[in-house]
Protein backbone atom coordinates (compact mmCIF):
# COMPACT_ATOMS: atom_id res chain seq x y z
CA UNK A 1 0.00 0.00 0.00
CA UNK A 2 1.12 3.72 -0.63
CA UNK A 3 0.08 7.14 -0.29
CA UNK A 4 0.18 10.01 -3.35
CA UNK A 5 2.68 12.70 -2.17
CA UNK A 6 -0.23 15.09 -2.42
CA UNK A 7 -1.83 13.22 0.66
CA UNK A 8 1.41 13.18 2.54
CA UNK A 9 1.71 16.89 2.31
CA UNK A 10 -1.64 17.41 3.17
CA UNK A 11 -1.12 15.53 6.53
CA UNK A 12 2.47 17.49 7.09
CA UNK A 13 0.47 20.50 6.43
CA UNK A 14 -2.04 19.48 9.41
CA UNK A 15 0.48 19.16 11.47
CA UNK A 16 2.61 21.86 10.82
CA UNK A 17 0.57 24.66 8.94
CA UNK A 18 2.77 26.27 5.92
CA UNK A 19 1.07 29.39 7.16
CA UNK A 20 3.07 29.22 10.69
CA UNK A 21 6.41 29.72 8.99
CA UNK A 22 8.17 32.97 9.30
CA UNK A 23 8.12 35.26 5.91
CA UNK A 24 11.41 34.61 5.02
CA UNK A 25 11.24 30.91 5.28
CA UNK A 26 11.11 28.09 2.61
CA UNK A 27 8.73 25.71 3.43
CA UNK A 28 6.73 23.54 1.59
CA UNK A 29 7.81 20.90 -1.44
CA UNK A 30 11.27 21.40 -2.94
CA UNK A 31 11.45 18.44 -5.25
CA UNK A 32 8.31 15.86 -6.49
CA UNK A 33 5.03 14.79 -8.68
CA UNK A 34 1.99 15.57 -6.19
CA UNK A 35 0.95 12.60 -8.30
CA UNK A 36 3.48 10.15 -6.76
CA UNK A 37 3.18 7.14 -4.82
CA UNK A 38 4.58 7.37 -1.45
CA UNK A 39 5.27 3.98 0.16
CA UNK A 40 8.77 5.04 2.12
CA UNK A 41 9.70 7.96 3.94
CA UNK A 42 13.06 9.32 5.49
CA UNK A 43 13.28 12.02 8.19
CA UNK A 44 16.06 13.74 8.68
CA UNK A 45 17.50 17.29 9.63
CA UNK A 46 19.49 18.39 6.66
CA UNK A 47 18.76 18.32 3.21
CA UNK A 48 22.60 17.18 2.65
CA UNK A 49 24.26 14.97 0.10
CA UNK A 50 24.47 11.66 2.46
CA UNK A 51 21.30 12.06 3.46
CA UNK A 52 19.73 11.91 -0.33
CA UNK A 53 22.06 8.90 -0.53
CA UNK A 54 20.91 6.92 2.48
CA UNK A 55 17.35 7.82 0.48
CA UNK A 56 18.84 6.40 -2.71
CA UNK A 57 20.00 2.71 -0.92
CA UNK A 58 16.98 2.95 1.61
CA UNK A 59 14.15 2.87 -1.27
CA UNK A 60 12.51 6.03 -0.22
CA UNK A 61 10.26 8.15 -2.02
CA UNK A 62 10.27 11.07 -0.18
CA UNK A 63 12.41 12.98 2.83
CA UNK A 64 10.91 15.08 5.31
CA UNK A 65 13.93 17.81 6.46
CA UNK A 66 13.68 20.29 9.08
CA UNK A 67 16.58 22.93 7.29
CA UNK A 68 15.69 24.32 3.64
CA UNK A 69 17.50 23.06 0.82
CA UNK A 70 17.25 26.65 -0.40
CA UNK A 71 16.36 29.90 1.36
CA UNK A 72 17.71 32.24 -1.34
CA UNK A 73 16.15 32.21 -4.92
CA UNK A 74 18.40 30.43 -7.67
CA UNK A 75 19.50 30.51 -11.45
CA UNK A 76 20.41 27.16 -11.24
CA UNK A 77 20.22 23.78 -10.33
CA UNK A 78 22.84 22.47 -11.88
CA UNK A 79 24.86 19.27 -10.98
CA UNK A 80 28.38 21.03 -10.69
CA UNK A 81 26.98 22.73 -7.64
CA UNK A 82 26.65 20.58 -4.29
CA UNK A 83 22.58 21.65 -3.60
CA UNK A 84 22.19 21.15 -7.29
CA UNK A 85 23.69 17.52 -7.18
CA UNK A 86 21.27 16.66 -4.74
CA UNK A 87 18.30 17.88 -6.98
CA UNK A 88 19.31 15.57 -9.24
CA UNK A 89 19.98 12.65 -7.07
CA UNK A 90 16.57 13.00 -5.79
CA UNK A 91 14.90 13.73 -9.10
CA UNK A 92 17.34 11.01 -10.80
CA UNK A 93 16.01 7.74 -8.26
CA UNK A 94 12.18 9.64 -7.82
CA UNK A 95 12.43 11.02 -4.31
CA UNK A 96 10.66 13.83 -3.23
CA UNK A 97 11.75 16.60 -0.65
CA UNK A 98 9.54 18.61 1.34
CA UNK A 99 10.65 20.95 3.86
CA UNK A 100 8.92 21.85 7.57
CA UNK A 101 11.14 24.58 9.26
CA UNK A 102 10.07 27.60 10.80
CA UNK A 103 6.38 26.49 10.95
CA UNK A 104 7.61 23.02 12.87
CA UNK A 105 9.41 25.37 15.53
CA UNK A 106 6.30 26.83 17.59
CA UNK A 107 3.30 24.04 17.06
CA UNK A 108 2.44 21.66 19.66
CA UNK A 109 4.81 18.53 18.51
CA UNK A 110 7.36 20.94 17.31
CA UNK A 111 11.04 21.13 17.57
CA UNK A 112 10.93 22.87 20.88
CA UNK A 113 8.54 21.09 22.25
CA UNK A 114 10.17 17.50 21.26
CA UNK A 115 13.42 18.56 22.65
CA UNK A 116 11.11 19.59 26.35
CA UNK A 117 10.03 16.49 26.03
CA UNK A 118 13.41 14.47 25.17
CA UNK A 119 14.42 16.29 28.68
CA UNK A 120 12.15 15.17 30.43
CA UNK A 121 9.85 18.39 31.35
CA UNK A 122 6.44 18.84 32.25
CA UNK A 123 3.54 21.05 32.41
CA UNK A 124 4.98 22.54 29.40
CA UNK A 125 4.21 25.70 27.85
CA UNK A 126 5.24 28.89 24.68
CA UNK A 127 8.22 30.72 26.07
CA UNK A 128 7.51 33.35 23.94
CA UNK A 129 3.68 32.27 23.14
CA UNK A 130 2.07 33.51 19.07
CA UNK A 131 -1.48 35.12 19.16
CA UNK A 132 -4.19 33.20 18.80
CA UNK A 133 -5.98 33.71 15.40
CA UNK A 134 -8.01 36.28 15.59
CA UNK A 135 -11.60 35.00 15.89
CA UNK A 136 -15.27 37.12 15.07
CA UNK A 137 -18.77 35.92 17.41
CA UNK A 138 -21.59 36.10 15.42
CA UNK A 139 -24.78 36.98 16.12
CA UNK A 140 -28.03 37.15 14.62
CA UNK A 141 -31.72 36.40 15.08
CA UNK A 142 -33.94 34.28 12.83
CA UNK A 143 -37.65 33.00 12.53
CA UNK A 144 -37.32 29.52 13.75
CA UNK A 145 -38.32 27.73 10.92
CA UNK A 146 -35.32 29.22 9.15
CA UNK A 147 -32.85 28.80 11.94
CA UNK A 148 -31.44 25.08 10.04
CA UNK A 149 -30.95 27.02 6.61
CA UNK A 150 -29.29 29.77 8.46
CA UNK A 151 -27.03 27.80 10.37
CA UNK A 152 -26.50 25.49 7.76
CA UNK A 153 -25.65 28.42 5.31
CA UNK A 154 -22.76 29.65 7.94
CA UNK A 155 -21.33 26.33 8.82
CA UNK A 156 -20.76 26.05 5.21
CA UNK A 157 -18.96 29.40 5.18
CA UNK A 158 -16.80 27.97 7.91
CA UNK A 159 -18.40 29.40 10.77
CA UNK A 160 -19.18 26.98 13.82
CA UNK A 161 -15.40 25.27 13.60
CA UNK A 162 -13.74 25.20 17.10
CA UNK A 163 -10.42 23.19 17.40
CA UNK A 164 -11.30 19.62 16.36
CA UNK A 165 -15.27 20.48 16.34
CA UNK A 166 -16.75 21.81 14.16
CA UNK A 167 -21.29 22.76 13.74
CA UNK A 168 -20.64 24.44 17.28
CA UNK A 169 -23.81 26.79 18.11
CA UNK A 170 -25.64 28.11 21.06
CA UNK A 171 -29.43 28.96 20.04
CA UNK A 172 -31.71 30.65 22.31
CA UNK A 173 -35.60 31.59 21.87
CA UNK A 174 -36.67 34.96 21.83
CA UNK A 175 -39.14 37.82 20.31
CA UNK A 176 -38.02 40.37 17.43
CA UNK A 177 -39.75 43.49 16.85
CA UNK A 178 -39.47 45.85 13.69
CA UNK A 179 -41.98 47.99 11.29
CA UNK A 180 -41.53 48.45 7.70
CA UNK A 181 -41.36 51.74 6.26
CA UNK A 182 -42.03 52.85 2.93
CA UNK A 183 -39.72 51.08 0.34
CA UNK A 184 -39.37 48.16 2.37
CA UNK A 185 -40.35 44.68 0.89
CA UNK A 186 -40.73 42.25 4.07
CA UNK A 187 -41.01 38.75 4.12
CA UNK A 188 -43.24 39.09 6.85
CA UNK A 189 -45.56 41.51 8.13
CA UNK A 190 -46.75 44.94 5.88
CA UNK A 191 -45.15 48.11 5.44
CA UNK A 192 -46.47 50.90 8.33
CA UNK A 193 -47.31 47.93 10.99
CA UNK A 194 -45.24 46.95 13.79
CA UNK A 195 -44.51 43.13 13.97
CA UNK A 196 -43.54 40.84 16.80
CA UNK A 197 -41.97 37.58 15.63
CA UNK A 198 -40.63 34.76 17.98
CA UNK A 199 -37.41 34.01 16.82
CA UNK A 200 -34.36 31.71 17.78
CA UNK A 201 -31.05 33.84 18.56
CA UNK A 202 -27.76 32.50 17.08
CA UNK A 203 -24.44 32.69 18.13
CA UNK A 204 -21.61 30.88 15.91
CA UNK A 205 -17.80 31.86 15.65
CA UNK A 206 -15.40 31.94 12.62
CA UNK A 207 -12.41 32.99 11.96
CA UNK A 208 -11.60 36.68 11.54
CA UNK A 209 -10.59 35.80 7.79
CA UNK A 210 -14.03 34.45 6.66
CA UNK A 211 -15.97 37.47 7.68
CA UNK A 212 -17.17 38.73 4.13
CA UNK A 213 -17.87 34.93 3.11
CA UNK A 214 -19.88 34.31 6.71
CA UNK A 215 -21.32 37.57 5.91
CA UNK A 216 -22.82 36.97 2.39
CA UNK A 217 -23.53 33.62 3.62
CA UNK A 218 -25.55 34.99 6.27
CA UNK A 219 -27.44 37.31 4.44
CA UNK A 220 -28.06 34.74 1.68
CA UNK A 221 -29.98 32.52 3.62
CA UNK A 222 -31.60 34.92 5.64
CA UNK A 223 -35.31 35.41 5.24
CA UNK A 224 -35.14 39.14 6.42
CA UNK A 225 -34.54 41.80 3.96
CA UNK A 226 -32.34 43.27 6.26
CA UNK A 227 -31.33 41.08 9.18
CA UNK A 228 -30.02 42.22 12.21
CA UNK A 229 -26.68 40.56 13.73
CA UNK A 230 -23.84 41.48 15.87
CA UNK A 231 -20.00 40.87 14.85
CA UNK A 232 -18.09 40.64 18.23
CA UNK A 233 -14.68 40.70 18.19
CA UNK A 234 -13.51 38.44 21.36
CA UNK A 235 -10.35 39.74 23.97
CA UNK A 236 -7.42 38.35 22.23
CA UNK A 237 -5.58 35.02 23.93
CA UNK A 238 -1.97 33.51 23.66
CA UNK A 239 -2.15 30.61 21.41
CA UNK A 240 -1.09 27.01 21.87
CA UNK A 241 2.07 27.94 19.25
CA UNK A 242 4.76 30.11 20.44
CA UNK A 243 8.60 29.95 20.23
CA UNK A 244 10.69 28.25 22.73
CA UNK A 245 9.37 25.94 25.81
CA UNK A 246 9.48 26.55 29.24
CA UNK A 247 8.42 22.78 32.12
CA UNK A 248 9.70 21.78 35.28
CA UNK A 249 11.80 18.57 36.27
CA UNK A 250 9.90 16.40 38.36
CA UNK A 251 12.58 16.71 40.99
CA UNK A 252 15.43 19.71 41.00
CA UNK A 253 18.89 19.10 40.14
CA UNK A 254 22.11 21.12 40.51
CA UNK A 255 23.11 22.28 37.00
CA UNK A 256 26.11 19.87 36.76
CA UNK A 257 23.25 16.88 37.18
CA UNK A 258 20.98 18.63 34.42
CA UNK A 259 23.84 19.33 32.00
CA UNK A 260 24.55 15.46 31.88
CA UNK A 261 21.23 15.12 31.19
CA UNK A 262 20.80 16.95 28.26
CA UNK A 263 24.28 15.67 27.29
CA UNK A 264 22.34 12.16 27.21
CA UNK A 265 19.08 13.01 26.27
CA UNK A 266 20.38 13.86 22.79
CA UNK A 267 22.25 12.26 19.84
CA UNK A 268 25.42 11.53 20.00
CA UNK A 269 27.35 14.29 17.79
CA UNK A 270 31.32 15.87 17.71
CA UNK A 271 30.56 18.67 19.18
CA UNK A 272 30.70 20.42 22.36
CA UNK A 273 27.63 21.10 24.96
CA UNK A 274 28.81 24.32 27.19
CA UNK A 275 27.70 25.23 30.24
CA UNK A 276 27.42 28.79 31.95
CA UNK A 277 26.49 29.11 35.57
CA UNK A 278 27.56 27.27 38.75
CA UNK A 279 27.17 23.39 38.98
CA UNK A 280 26.14 23.41 41.96
CA UNK A 281 23.00 25.70 41.04
CA UNK A 282 19.59 23.78 41.72
CA UNK A 283 17.60 23.71 39.24
CA UNK A 284 14.05 23.18 38.45
CA UNK A 285 12.13 25.11 35.78
CA UNK A 286 13.68 24.83 32.19
CA UNK A 287 13.50 27.62 29.69
CA UNK A 288 14.54 26.17 26.15
CA UNK A 289 14.66 26.85 21.99
CA UNK A 290 15.24 24.24 19.67
CA UNK A 291 17.44 25.88 17.15
CA UNK A 292 19.28 29.60 17.64
CA UNK A 293 17.66 30.98 20.47
CA UNK A 294 20.06 33.70 21.88
CA UNK A 295 16.58 36.31 21.07
CA UNK A 296 14.34 34.51 24.27
CA UNK A 297 17.77 34.92 26.66
CA UNK A 298 15.81 37.81 28.48
CA UNK A 299 12.64 36.07 28.16
CA UNK A 300 13.71 32.82 30.15
CA UNK A 301 14.94 35.62 32.72
CA UNK A 302 11.35 37.20 32.88
CA UNK A 303 9.92 33.64 32.94
CA UNK A 304 11.90 32.41 36.17
CA UNK A 305 13.70 29.53 34.62
CA UNK A 306 16.75 28.60 36.11
CA UNK A 307 18.18 27.63 33.20
CA UNK A 308 18.20 27.77 29.30
CA UNK A 309 19.34 25.73 27.24
CA UNK A 310 19.52 26.21 23.10
CA UNK A 311 22.17 26.48 20.41
CA UNK A 312 24.31 28.54 18.79
CA UNK A 313 24.68 30.99 21.76
CA UNK A 314 27.73 34.17 21.10
CA UNK A 315 29.94 35.45 23.58
CA UNK A 316 28.38 38.74 24.00
CA UNK A 317 24.91 38.21 24.56
CA UNK A 318 25.60 35.49 26.94
CA UNK A 319 28.25 37.77 28.80
CA UNK A 320 26.02 40.30 29.33
CA UNK A 321 22.80 38.13 30.14
CA UNK A 322 24.85 36.26 33.08
CA UNK A 323 26.03 40.40 34.40
CA UNK A 324 21.91 40.53 35.74
CA UNK A 325 21.31 39.68 39.14
CA UNK A 326 19.37 35.66 39.36
CA UNK A 327 20.02 35.42 35.33
CA UNK A 328 19.47 31.85 34.45
CA UNK A 329 22.47 29.35 34.14
CA UNK A 330 22.79 28.75 30.07
CA UNK A 331 23.30 25.48 28.19
CA UNK A 332 24.47 25.48 24.65
CA UNK A 333 23.82 22.58 22.78
CA UNK A 334 24.40 21.52 19.00
CA UNK A 335 22.24 23.03 16.91
CA UNK A 336 21.91 19.59 14.71
CA UNK A 337 21.56 17.22 17.79
CA UNK A 338 19.13 19.74 19.08
CA UNK A 339 16.73 19.86 16.36
CA UNK A 340 17.15 16.03 15.67
CA UNK A 341 14.87 15.19 18.66
CA UNK A 342 12.05 16.32 16.48
CA UNK A 343 12.49 13.72 13.91
CA UNK A 344 11.05 11.01 15.96
CA UNK A 345 8.14 12.75 17.23
CA UNK A 346 7.36 14.27 13.71
CA UNK A 347 8.02 10.54 12.35
CA UNK A 348 5.63 8.70 14.69
CA UNK A 349 2.61 11.67 14.43
CA UNK A 350 2.45 11.26 10.63
CA UNK A 351 2.92 7.61 11.30
CA UNK A 352 0.01 7.44 12.90
CA UNK A 353 -2.08 9.60 10.39
CA UNK A 354 -1.06 7.60 7.74
CA UNK A 355 -1.43 4.02 9.24
CA UNK A 356 0.46 1.10 7.86
CA UNK A 357 -0.10 2.82 3.88
CA UNK A 358 3.82 3.87 4.64
CA UNK A 359 6.65 2.71 6.32
CA UNK A 360 8.91 5.84 8.31
CA UNK A 361 12.74 5.85 8.69
CA UNK A 362 14.04 8.49 11.26
CA UNK A 363 17.86 8.97 9.86
CA UNK A 364 20.92 8.85 12.17
CA UNK A 365 23.38 10.11 10.33
CA UNK A 366 25.12 13.32 11.65
CA UNK A 367 24.82 15.87 9.76
CA UNK A 368 26.22 17.87 12.31
CA UNK A 369 29.08 20.13 10.54
CA UNK A 370 31.67 19.65 13.00
CA UNK A 371 33.75 17.11 12.94
CA UNK A 372 35.47 16.35 16.74
CA UNK A 373 37.17 18.73 19.01
CA UNK A 374 40.68 19.52 19.60
CA UNK A 375 42.44 19.14 22.18
CA UNK A 376 46.19 19.79 23.75
CA UNK A 377 46.98 16.36 23.54
CA UNK A 378 46.45 16.39 19.55
CA UNK A 379 48.42 19.10 18.97
CA UNK A 380 51.04 17.85 20.88
CA UNK A 381 50.91 14.51 18.83
CA UNK A 382 51.75 16.83 15.80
Amino acid sequence: MSRTLREVVAELDNLYDPRWADDRDAVGTVVGDPDAEVSRILFAVDPVQSVADEAVVWGAQLIVTHHPLYLEGVTSVAATTPKGRIVHTLIANGIALHTCHTNADSPPLGVSESMALALGLTDLRPLDPDPAAPIDKWVTFVPHIYVEKVLAAMREAGAGAIGDYDSCAFTSIGTGSFRPLAGADPSIGSVGKRESVPETRVEMVASRHLRRTVLEALRTAHPYEEPAFDILEPAPIAADRGSGRIGVLAEPVTLAEFAATVASALPSHHSATRVAGDPARMIRTVALCGGSGDFLLAEAGQAGADVYVTSDLRHHPVSEHLEAPGAPAVIDVPHWAAEWTWLPVAARELGARLGDTVVIKVSDIVTDPWTFLATTQQRSER
